[in-house]
Order: structure tokens, then sequence, then C-alpha cells
């Protein structure tokens, strides 16, 4: 389907209201609470040690003071690197270990009617009372059920009640199709290079399942490359990890670059774990990219050792790039992919927050 096919089908499609069956409700993150407290056993043997203490601060959600008074013990003491390391340590763990569980969900559902969208619209939904609203749709069009990627606002209005109570049988009500901009292009033989934060991905499922199901990898007979960068704090905080690997296993031109910048404080992350964008830039061929005008901080990724062993390569002059997240991470991959020479023709942007 070309883009002015799918712009036009946007355009024409009527905007309906009609109820949904929850026909799935499944968290994609995990309650990490015996891992974080299990890694933190590893500072209190050191707090006993260094301090010579008997009783080492105890759960990390519950003797809040109790950590902060034995680092603080242990700066005093000497040890201020030790020290200095603990603390934004344990503070990253704490806030990991207060925060709500669910705080991830695949709420999948089923229309009462046939809901005709393209890749990259959105949808409203409504639950019980609580005020409606958009989310991207993350499945494929050719897919029998919809798919949404909730993401918990605390405090919000919405977002805690999806998480928390949604189960298999529950109604929502659902409006939609909406948005005419932001969706794939016309296919050609530029690779496709994916970029995204957090639920920014939920559309780039819908885009990627849908190219592959589509044979749209492919033009005139050659496989083109297809990223997709993601990038959050923790590795279950990145939607749909598993289905986009599974993915990668079945189709050696779908390369998916998952980068994390806490993970390492929880598990033996192997992945990437610089900012999205410089995470990118990692991968761009270097001989064949524009580098004399990126910004001086950006520079030194193009080239520089990935973490995954990737043998394709982005050429900047033969790509598109589709990028959706918050404003300040759309901003920072514009500002480096524009002076690596890609056209704002081959340029899509979807921006919250």
């Amino acid at each position: 389907m070309s883009k002015r096919r799918a712009q036009e089908l946007a355009d024409e499609a009527e905007i309906e209201n009609q109820h949904a069956e929850v026909t799935c409700a499944e968290p994609m993150d995990r309650d990490r609470i015996d891992e974080i407290e299990t890694v933190l056993d590893d500072d209190r043997e050191t707090l006993v040690e260094r301090l010579d203490i008997e009783s080492p601060p105890g759960p990390i959600t519950e003797d809040a003071d109790g950590w902060d008074e034995a680092i603080d013990a242990l700066r005093e003491s000497g040890a201020k690197s030790v020290a200095t390391a603990m603390r934004s340590r344990v503070d990253t763990l704490r806030e990991r270990a207060e925060r709500s569980f669910p705080s991830l969900l695949r709420l999948g559902f089923r229309p009462e009617r046939p809901f005709e969208f393209v890749p990259g619209q959105f949808a409203r939904i409504s639950y019980e009372e609580e005020e409606p609203r958009v989310y991207s749709i993350a499945s494929s069009p050719n897919a029998e059920d919809m798919e949404l990627c909730i993401r918990r606002v605390p405090g919000g209005h919405l977002t805690p009640d999806l998480c928390d109570r949604t189960k298999e049988g529950d109604d929502l009500f659902l409006r939609g199709p909406y948005g005419d901009e932001f969706m794939l292009q016309d296919p050609t033989d530029r690779d496709l290079v994916f970029v995204a934060t957090g639920t920014g991905a939920a559309p780039f499922k819908s885009m990627i399942d849908y190219t592959f199901e589509e044979g749209l990898d492919e033009y005139d007979g050659t496989e083109r490359d297809v990223w997709l960068f993601v990038g959050s704090s923790w590795k279950d905080d990145l939607p749909y990890r598993e289905a986009f690997l599974e993915l990668a296993d079945e189709h050696d031109n779908f390369h998916p670059v998952m980068t994390c910048s806490r993970e390492k404080h929880l598990s033996n992350w192997e992945g990437e774990t610089e900012y999205v964008q410089h995470t990118l830039l990692k991968y761009v061929d270097p001989e064949k990219a524009e580098t004399d005008s990126l910004p001086p901080e950006t520079e030194e990724f193009v080239g520089s050792d990935p973490a995954n062993e990737v043998d394709a390569r982005i050429d900047p002059g033969n790509s598109e790039v589709y990028v959706c997240g918050i404003g300040a991470m759309c901003e920072s991959v514009r500002n480096v992919v524009e002076p690596l020479g890609i056209s704002d023709l081959y340029y899509e942007e979807e921006s919250y927050g």
C-alpha cells in the first residue's frame, strides 16, 4: 500500500464509536523486588565489613533511613568513592522497587465491528467511568485482535485502572482511528530505520509486523534492512522485546538494537547502554556518513564498537528514518540524523510529552 493510498484511507475512514472486548491484559514488565534485594545483599556485606556493624539495612522499600544513614557513615569512614557508587546504585534500585507493578501492559481487545486502520494510526479508549485517552495502535492491521501498549502514569486517570484492573472479557469503549501523517512511506530500495524510547515503540510494532507480513522488506527482489533502535531504563521496560527478538530470528534483515541505561544494576546486561541516538550512530557506516556537521559530543560514536553483532551497517544516504517518543528524544535524534545527510523527505517523526 502506498503512503498516498494509506493517507486516503485514513482521510476516508469514518471515526467510529464502538465497544470492544478485552482479550489480553498481560504485563510486559516484571515485579523485580526479589532481584533487587539479592543485588543489595552485596552492599549489605560491604557495609558490615567496612563499618563493623552487626545489622545491615533492611528491605529497600521499608528501611530508607537505615540505608541513608549507613551510606553516610561509609562516606565519613573515608570510603568516599565506594559510598558514592553505592548511593547511586541504591537510589536507582529504590526508585525501581517503589514503582507499582505492572507498569507496562499489553492490552489486547476485539472490536464488535471491523476497525480499519493503517500502521501508525492511533485510537481512543475509555474504561468504565474514566476519561478516555489516545494510544498508538501496536498491532498490525492484519491481526485478528487490536493491541495497545500501556505505560502506567502514576496518579493518572486511566492507566492505573488499565494496569491494575482490566481482565479478559472486560468492556472497553473504542473510538477512531485517528492520524493521517505518521505512516510508512511508499516502498523503495531504501532501508528502514525506526528509533523509539519506551512506548514510542508501539506504532513501530504495527509498522514492522505489517512490513514483513506484506513483503515490504523487499523491493524489486532485493531485501531492505529493517533497523529498530529502542531505549529504556530497564530490560523489562522494552516494549515487545521478546516479540522483536523472535522476529529477528525469522528474518536476517531485521536488526533490533536495544539500549538500557539502568539494567546493569540488576543483571549482566550485555546490550547497549548509551542514549538511543548515540547507539544508532554506532551502527552507521562511517565510510558513507557525513560527520563534519555532527555535534562534537556525538561524532565519536560513529564507527565505534557496537554491543550487538550485526554485519549490516546503516547508509544514511539510502535510509528512511522514523522516530517516535518524547519530544526531547526526538529532537536529539533529529540533531544527529540531519547532519548525517538524511533528507527531510525521508524523515518521519511523532513526538509527545
